[in-house]
């Protein structure tokens, strides 16, 4: 309903009271309700799904229609990140949040800073979607509740043209709740396990989870080593289990992102299950290092697998695990992603050790052979030496035209006498063109950083402590800090505002009138930033 709907129908309802419900004022109902628009976090799941699809079929016709995710590790963050995005751009078109286990574990735990294996418990991942999306709702009260202000402000004055201008406003406002890529790990668990925590996680608003193809209980951050993947049914089966928590809850279009280590996981812990040559278990245990075996050879519990009409025996670690023949990793990554998206996945994850694009684009391009519409969620993680990745790779591409590179050493292109010179500048051109180039040549939809404000919080406070505790004292704050709110216009200048103050006066006026005690008066220190 319109704005002016919600004033019409609400009156009709308070007048159908015999006047008990006198003191209530239809439009005052009409603000509160615009200014909590979600009542539970289905319908955002449902309102961000339809989203991500109508961007999903933009890309697939204009790979310029790429989309970007920070990651936020508290609601704060987020709601921070994408009141940004709306004073800088105007709009939240294509722009997402990503919640990172890695940043759950690391900062979310009551157990402490933990590794991302899977340690954290596992409701503090629906805990953080639902915080995310009560501080964006928050977003959206306190922004509304300036224009209402306004409007009073414009009736007051008498200025109707002003009024109409901020009604419409109202009538076309957008939202700061967008959609959540959510990382759901490995599943915490079995299938049963994954479809428990899938369906929390969607009620509190995710309409999409990322699930990656490791085993459970031996899950490993995907840019360290001792990685170990699974069987493809047995990851299929959580896969299913996540599509069976969308329907289940009436999120018919939401989204499952599957994620795939194999590039640098070179461990299995179970053989594949195979009842005839070339199924996907036999094509899962074509890749495992195997030797062949001989009554000369054999030893006591040798697991034993038949390949082309032979015995051969799967290279078994002290750990128990399974080895993969070296170099198999770009093939195991494309038939996981195959096999994804022909049993129910919408986009891929494609875990790698370096940002190249022709490294993406070659995987990608076959994965395109078999599913013409293969897409990409990629992380622009910040595990990766961006600087030194870029360098070494306009190095490299000048090797091979023969430049001269004598003024350059490969090992040491980090160094910041290095920056400046053309090869440095080249690099950072590459670097800022990477999402725009990449979403053209390999069909990444999705750019995500993991990780993000974990780093801008630890130097942000780096340089405040350095400062403040320091020869510069208060002025390490003032000059450093708010200052730049103020000149910036950071809205978390008025923090008492952003908090909520200003709301919890209006709703004070609506329940007691003139009565009401307010904080928002002409001693609050917040005038002083009115300029």
């Amino acid at each position: 309903m319109t704005y002016q709907d919600h004033i019409a129908t609400t009156r009709q309802l308070i007048q159908g009271k015999n006047g008990a419900w006198d003191g209530i004022d239809a439009e005052s109902v009409a603000r509160m309700r615009l200014q909590n628009r979600f009542q539970t976090g289905l319908d955002i799941a449902r309102y961000t799904a339809a989203i991500m699809r109508r961007d999903m079929a933009a890309y697939d016709a204009d790979p310029a229609n790429y989309t970007q995710s920070l990651g936020c590790w508290h609601g704060f963050i987020g709601q921070q990140k994408m009141i940004a995005i709306k004073k800088h751009f105007g709009s939240t078109e294509r722009k997402y949040l990503y919640l990172s286990g890695w940043m759950i574990a690391a900062l979310r735990s009551e157990f402490g800073p933990l590794p991302d294996q899977s340690m954290h418990e596992k409701t503090s991942v629906p805990a953080l979607i639902e915080e995310l999306y009560t501080f964006l709702r928050q977003a959206d009260a306190r922004e509304l509740g300036m224009l209402f202000r306004e409007i009073d402000a414009a009736r007051a004055a008498g200025n109707q043209i002003e009024e109409q201008r901020l009604l419409h406003a109202v009538e076309n406002y957008q939202t700061h709740v967008v959609p959540i890529i959510a990382d759901i790990d490995a599943g915490f668990g079995n299938a049963e396990a994954t479809y428990l925590l899938a369906r929390k996680m969607i009620e509190a608003g995710a309409c999409a989870l990322q699930i990656e193809n490791q085993v459970s209980d031996e899950k490993q951050c995907g840019h360290q080593d001792g990685k170990v993947t699974v069987p493809h049914e047995d990851f299929l089966a959580k896969v299913r289990a996540c599509r069976y928590a969308f329907l289940e809850l009436g999120v018919e279009d939401g989204i499952i992102v599957t994620r795939t280590d194999s590039l640098g996981a070179g461990l299995t812990k179970q053989i594949a299950i195979s009842h005839t040559p070339g199924d996907l278990g036999d094509q899962y245990n074509a890749f495992l290092d195997c030797e062949e075996i001989t009554p000369e050879n054999g030893v006591s519990g040798d697991v034993i697998i038949n390949r082309d009409g032979k015995l051969m025996r799967p290279k078994r670690l002290p750990s128990n695990l399974y080895q993969f023949r070296p170099g198999t990793g770009e093939d195991r990554c494309v038939l996981d992603c195959i096999t994804s998206l022909q049993h129910g996945a919408d986009l891929l994850w494609i875990e790698t050790e370096k940002p190249h694009i022709e490294q993406i684009a070659g995987m990608v391009d076959r994965i395109r052979a078999v599913v013409p519409n293969a897409k990409l969620v990629y992380n622009n993680s910040p595990s990766f030496n961006w600087t030194l990745n870029f360098r070494q790779q306009v190095f490299d591409a000048w090797a091979a035209e023969g430049r001269d590179l004598s003024a350059y050493d490969r090992a040491r292109l980090m160094s910041v006498d290095y920056d400046g010179t053309d090869l440095a500048d080249e690099a950072d051109e590459r670097i800022r063109t990477f999402q725009a180039d990449s979403a053209k040549r390999a069909g990444i939809f999705h750019h995500l950083i993991t990780l993000p404000t974990y780093h801008t919080a630890a130097l942000s406070t780096d340089n405040l402590a350095k400062e403040y505790f320091g020869e510069a004292g208060m002025l390490g704050y003032v000059k450093g800090v708010q200052r730049q709110e103020i000149r910036q216009g950071i809205a978390c200048v008025k923090h008492q505002n952003m908090s909520g103050s200003d709301i919890g006066d209006d709703h004070k006026e609506y329940f007691a009138g003139e009565a009401a005690l307010k904080a928002g008066g002409a001693h609050n220190t917040m005038n002083q930033f009115a300029a």
